[in-house]
C-alpha cells in the first residue's frame, strides 16, 4: 500500500476503475510479461544507462520503459488486491 498522500489519492482514484476491470481480467494483468524482443531492448538500455552510454534519443526512450513497468507494477498491485478481496 503506498503512504504518501499523492500515492493514496491515486489509489483511490483508480481503485474503483480497477476493481471493474480486474474481476475479470487480474489473471491476464497479473501474467503480463513484455514480448522478448522489448524486453532485451530494455536491458540494453539499462546496460547502457549504468555505463552512462545513452544517447539523449535512447535516455527518452529509456526513461519511458521506466514509467511504463512503474505503471504497470502499479496495475499488477491492484489487480492482486482485488483478486484477494474476491476470493
Amino acid at each position: 500500500m503506498t503512504t504518501t498522500a499523492e500515492g493514496m489519492a491515486f489509489d483511490r482514484g483508480v481503485r474503483p476503475v480497477a476493481e471493474l476491470v480486474f474481476r475479470e481480467k487480474a489473471s491476464a494483468v497479473l501474467g503480463f510479461r513484455p514480448a522478448p524482443e522489448l524486453q532485451a531492448r530494455i536491458e540494453e538500455l539499462a546496460g547502457k544507462s549504468n555505463e552512462g552510454q545513452l544517447t539523449h534519443a535512447e535516455r527518452e526512450e529509456y526513461e519511458g520503459y521506466v514509467r511504463a513497468n512503474k505503471f504497470i507494477a502499479i496495475l499488477q498491485r491492484l489487480a492482486r488486491e482485488v483478486s484477494r478481496q474476491a476470493a
